[in-house]
């Protein structure tokens, strides 16, 4: 890494929800933190559901967050690379946004290393156990036959239908009411305690959950998962030697 430069991880935005005077004040809450972040920023990971819900069609993307998309812009043309990954709610992203903002998208988990120090980074949906129906469902969605059919639909129709069930998530009904209850129900823990006995890592980073935690898997591993950008303005930074998670006022 570059001298006094840091990477920072950021997951769950999800703008579009619950109405679109709060999605835009929460956008621009979001380009406030990158417009703080992008002096020092060597590389950004924006770690899934970056919106509620996004698919694009040959000819026509959804409408809104031109102020995100510009900043982001500005800082790949800047030289600052942008990292984003699909989540559950925007895995539908295809080359619109590689070629108009200059991001590199990502729909599996990777690897990195900086400074010797070992990351598994991704946004976390379908890993560990449980959650077959989900997993089932993400077959389907990611399926290019499936993603065919839905694109035969109309924009309008298409887009407005999706938006309609985007409003009716858990996130876009009031506070969020999911709780730590133990590591051992935490899927995304056990799935990398499961992952550090085939390989060590020195911090596993996830979106997803929801909420932000920041647990000891090991006496050199930790899993930390970035929360969301509705309730808790939550983010990670790793400054050469450590992550932390930090809250955006």
């Amino acid at each position: 890494m570059q001298a006094g430069k840091k990477i920072y991880f950021a997951s769950d935005f999800h703008l579009g929800v619950p109405s679109y005077e709060k999605s835009l004040e929460r956008e621009k809450r979001v380009v406030r933190w990158l417009d703080e972040i992008k002096e020092d920023a060597q590389e950004i990971y924006l770690m899934g559901d970056m919106f509620d819900f996004w698919f694009e069609y040959k000819h026509a993307a959804p409408k809104g967050f031109i102020r995100l998309l510009g900043k982001i812009a500005e800082l790949t043309d800047a030289g600052i690379p942008v990292h984003f990954f699909t989540g559950n709610h925007d895995m539908w992203m295809f080359d619109y946004l590689p070629k108009e903002i200059g991001v590199t998208i990502y729909r599996e988990p990777i690897e990195k290393e900086y400074n010797g120090i070992t990351f598994y980074l991704g946004h976390g949906d379908g890993l560990g156990p449980g959650d077959r129906g989900y997993k089932f469902i993400k077959k389907v969605f990611a399926n290019k036959f499936c993603q065919w059919l839905f694109a035969r639909i109309h924009p309008n129709f298409g887009i407005g239908m999706a938006n309609y069930w985007s409003r009716k998530s858990r996130l876009s009904n009031g506070p969020d009411d999911e709780k730590f209850t133990g590591e051992e129900n935490e899927w995304l823990v056990v799935y990398a305690k499961e992952v550090l006995q085939k390989k060590h890592y020195d911090y596993f980073i996830f979106g997803h959950r929801h909420l932000p935690l920041d647990i000891k898997l090991s006496e050199k591993s930790r899993y930390i998962n970035l929360g969301e950008w509705v309730n808790y303005n939550t983010y990670a930074v790793f400054d050469g030697a450590t992550v932390e998670l930090k809250k955006f006022i």
